[in-house]
C-alpha cells in the first residue's frame, strides 16, 4: 500500500518566517523577502499562528510584521512573543507628532516619503518641553529620543543626509485613525504633562538652592 504524498514547505519559507520574527519587512529594503511574502501568504500566516503570532501585511504601504493573536481568539494557550512595551514620555510624545506630520504630509500629496530634519524634529517637540536656555542640552535630549524611535523602527536615518530621517509609513499602524482623532486632547496632556515636569524641576532646584 503505498504512502500518502508528505507536502514539504516551500525552500523559502524559513527565511520569510525569521525575517518577520527579526522585524518588519519592509518592500524596499527587503525585495527578495517581500515577493517570496507575498506569494507565500498562506504558509507563512498557518506558520506563525502555531506560535500565537498573526501577519500584518500592508501592500499598498509596502511592509508586514508580526502581532500578537488575540488572546481571546487562542484556541489554547501560548506565551505572548512580541512583548508590550511601556513607553517613555519623549519617545511617546515624539511619536504622537510625528504621526500627526505624517498624515498632513499624506494629505497635501506628492512625494510618498515623509523626511524631517533634525531641526525640524526639534521644532516638534519643544513646545512640549520645559522652556531651557541651554541648547546643547535640548540637543542632547533629542538625539536620545530620535535614537529609541529609530531602534522601534519608526525613524530610519537617510543614507548620505546627517541628521536627516524618513517616517517609517508602519508608524500608521501602530497609531491608527481612532487614536489620531483623538491626537489633540492627548497633545493637551502631553503640555500639561510637560508644565507638570517643569514646575517639579523648578521647585526642586529651589529646594537645593535653599
Amino acid at each position: 500500500m503505498s504512502q500518502p504524498a508528505t507536502r514539504t514547505a516551500p525552500a523559502e519559507l524559513p527565511l520569510v518566517v525569521t525575517s518577520l520574527v527579526k522585524g518588519v519587512v519592509y518592500r524596499d529594503q527587503h525585495p527578495q523577502v517581500w515577493r517570496d511574502l507575498l506569494a507565500l501568504q498562506a504558509q507563512a500566516r498557518d506558520f506563525v499562528a502555531t506560535l500565537g503570532l498573526e501577519v500584518v501585511l500592508d501592500e499598498s504601504e509596502g511592509y508586514a510584521y508580526l502581532r500578537s493573536r488575540p488572546e481571546e481568539d487562542a484556541e489554547s494557550f501560548v506565551p505572548r512573543l512580541v512583548a508590550r512595551r511601556e513607553l517613555p514620555f519623549d519617545v511617546s510624545l515624539l511619536l504622537a507628532l510625528l504621526r500627526k506630520r505624517l498624515a498632513q504630509f499624506d494629505s497635501e500629496g506628492g512625494e510618498t516619503r515623509l523626511v524631517l530634519g533634525r531641526d525640524e524634529i526639534v521644532g516638534l517637540v519643544r513646545v512640549f518641553w520645559p522652556e531651557s536656555s541651554n541648547e546643547a542640552k535640548v540637543r542632547d535630549r533629542v538625539e536620545g529620543t530620535v535614537r529609541r524611535v529609530v531602534e522601534l523602527g519608526f525613524l530610519r536615518p537617510v543614507p548620505d543626509a546627517p541628521d536627516t530621517y524618513e517616517v517609517r509609513r508602519i508608524l500608521k499602524a501602530f497609531v491608527d485613525a481612532q487614536w489620531l482623532a483623538d491626537l489633540d486632547a492627548r497633545l493637551v496632556e502631553y503640555a500639561e504633562h510637560a508644565e507638570h515636569a517643569a514646575r517639579t524641576t523648578g521647585s526642586s532646584t529651589a529646594d537645593g538652592e535653599a
